[in-house]
């Protein structure tokens, strides 16, 4: 017992002590972090020797503090932000978050972590993972700073380590790299609860790494990918071969989303031979064959693959209603609202609010006549999945699994604006929801 006092006697001396000048210079500045907790609620923590609030989120701090060990781990984005720095930034946490499932580190549990000026504004997110040990296992420290090594260009991952004191405050002790005497932990400093920002933090940055509001925003990341994507010079080309402003025909053109197992496809077919349609579907057939390289790539760059796919549809749109009606088989909305919900962390209740900005359709991509959204009900979408057997993606197959981030989906494409979704009701026989679709097209579309 005398032992565990002196002890903690140490530990509260060490926490309490004054920082050194280098430190109180270099972080004055709280941070502001964003946990996603069991179940998807974000919890609010600041770190820093000027932060200032109550104790964490009693759910936060059971993550945080004892007993186990947790490290937080941020990827930080290089000097000048720009479009190769982010996505430099987003293949690191891709590749950390591998790196974490392996080893002795696999034992260990992974909660998604965001760090965020509390300013707000673009530019300042580092996406991250808050690592738990229940065990506080000195071979995990070992790992992660092993870890830490394996990263010889800068920026590194930053990695913070949490512990706690004798009255219950909850400190972190960032590792730093010093020249000549490898890794070192510099002072702690205090974690305090921090006020839930009015915007989710990831929204400023949705426009740069996501939810591209024009065609050179998707073409510039593509861009900074060919180095390592031999893919991404063969789909700009394409891309350049397309007129930068195209204008729709004088025949309608009606965009069908819906998430898989919503009838989009039988839907789209019959809608075509009903009308006698040219019947289309993003992304097109031409860029098809690269689909699985991009789909294991980290959002911005997947995104960007299909925002850009978008165009490429435009093009054979512009062309084909100058003939006959056009029916498209997903387009900007289905690529927008994967994103928002990919890239928005928590619940629905953390997405953009509608009529944002994020919402609005980009002003350079051609714009269909209608967009008919199809649902079904969750129970009706898993019983036409199960035995399909079809190829489907990652974002597909987390939608089955997680019924947080269908809702997101979901929410996110009613929230879309200029133009929106007409919702229809997929759940009764074919013949109904065709003449349901059509009686919508009528209504919308007066050149048929």
């Amino acid at each position: 017992m005398a032992f565990a006092r002196r002890a903690s006697a140490r530990l509260l001396a060490l926490l309490t002590r004054p920082r050194s000048r280098a430190c109180a210079g270099t972080m004055a500045q709280p941070r502001c972090f964003a946990l996603e907790l069991p179940g998807c609620a974000l919890a609010h923590f600041a770190v820093g020797t000027d932060a200032q609030g109550a104790l964490p989120d009693p759910r936060a701090a059971a993550l945080l503090g004892p007993p186990g060990r947790s490290y937080s781990l941020c990827v930080p984005v290089a000097p000048g932000r720009d479009c190769a720095a982010r996505v430099r930034a987003a293949r690191l946490h891709q590749r950390l978050l591998q790196q974490l499932h392996r080893g002795p580190l696999k034992r260990c549990q992974l909660r998604r972590l965001l760090c965020y000026c509390p300013s707000g504004g673009a530019g300042g997110l580092q996406q991250g993972v808050l690592l738990h040990d229940p065990c506080d296992s000195p071979d995990t420290r070992r790992a992660l700073l092993a870890l830490l090594d394996s990263y010889v260009e800068a920026p590194r991952p930053c990695l913070g380590e949490f512990m706690g004191d004798p009255r219950h405050q909850l400190w972190q002790r960032p590792w730093e790299l010093r020249d000549g005497q490898g890794w070192r932990q510099v002072d702690p400093e205090p974690v305090v609860s921090a006020p839930e920002p009015t915007l989710h933090p990831v929204v400023p940055d949705l426009p740069s790494s996501g939810v591209f509001p024009h065609r050179e925003a998707a073409r510039a990341v593509l861009e900074a990918c060919t180095p390592f994507i031999p893919e991404a010079q063969a789909m700009l080309e394409l891309v350049s071969q397309c007129p930068a402003q195209v204008q729709k025909g004088k025949f309608p053109v009606i965009v069908i989303e819906g998430l898989d197992a919503t009838g989009k496809t039988t839907v789209t077919q019959a809608v075509s031979e009903s009308l006698k349609a040219v019947l289309l579907r993003s992304p097109p057939a031409s860029i098809s064959q690269w689909r699985t390289v991009f789909d294991d790539e980290p959002t911005i760059i997947r995104r960007a693959f299909y925002s850009l796919g978008n165009y490429i549809v435009a093009s054979e749109i512009a062309k084909a209603s100058t003939t006959s009606p056009v029916i498209v088989d997903r387009y900007w909305h289905s690529t927008a609202t994967y994103a928002i919900a990919t890239e928005v962390s928590g619940t629905v209740q953390h997405l953009p609010p509608a009529h944002h900005s994020i919402y609005q359709w980009p002003k350079d991509l051609l714009q269909p006549d209608l967009v008919v959204l199809l649902t079904v009900s969750p129970e009706e979408r898993l019983n036409r999945i199960q035995g399909r057997g079809l190829e489907r993606t990652r974002e597909e197959t987390e939608l089955e699994a997680n019924s947080i981030f269908r809702q997101k989906v979901e929410v996110s494409y009613q929230r879309m604006e200029n133009p929106g979704c007409q919702v229809v009701d997929a759940s009764p026989c074919r013949e109904q929801v065709l003449q349901t679709v059509l009686s919508l097209i009528q209504k919308h579309c007066k050149q048929l």
